[in-house]
């Protein structure tokens, strides 16, 4: 399945790039995760927790004329999820749902993330991008 353009351009670069810069660069995108925005980050019940993550991950979305805005929060103590969650923003934010809906759910196994950071944290990333699949649905199907 196709990615979004942004998305697309993304995974380009991680897969085009030395190990190394891999890492560096995830822990950029860590370093771009948008704060929450005040109504949400005031009412942390708007938030899913994402509990297949080994880090505590919160996510939310909303439909604004008819593209998806997404709301990610992970600990700065968790870098590399939090720099997956900076790739979602960066790759998904603003898309409409059927974009985000057609992405495949391991579409960061095209990245070479798999050579620095653990299996489990890939599980993670792959229970994040259902969750944010299942509630883009959600908002699509309302």
């Amino acid at each position: 399945m196709p990615l979004p353009d942004r998305l697309r351009q993304i995974v380009d670069v991680f897969a085009a790039s030395p190990k190394q810069f891999r890492l560096e660069a995830l822990l950029d995108y860590a370093n771009r995760l948008p704060d929450l925005p005040p109504e949400i980050a005031s009412h942390r019940d708007l938030m899913e927790q994402v509990h297949e993550c080994q880090t505590p991950f919160f996510l939310a979305t909303r439909l604004e004329d008819g593209k998806v805005q997404l709301f990610f929060d992970a600990p700065p103590e968790s870098p590399t999820v939090r720099g997956y969650a900076g790739i979602l923003a960066a790759g998904l934010n603003g898309e409409t749902p059927e974009a985000i809906l057609d992405v495949e759910g391991d579409f960061y196994l095209g990245m070479g993330l798999e050579e620095v950071i653990t299996p489990q944290r890939l599980r993670g990333m792959g229970a994040i991008v259902a969750h944010l699949k299942r509630q883009v649905g959600a908002l699509k199907a309302a």
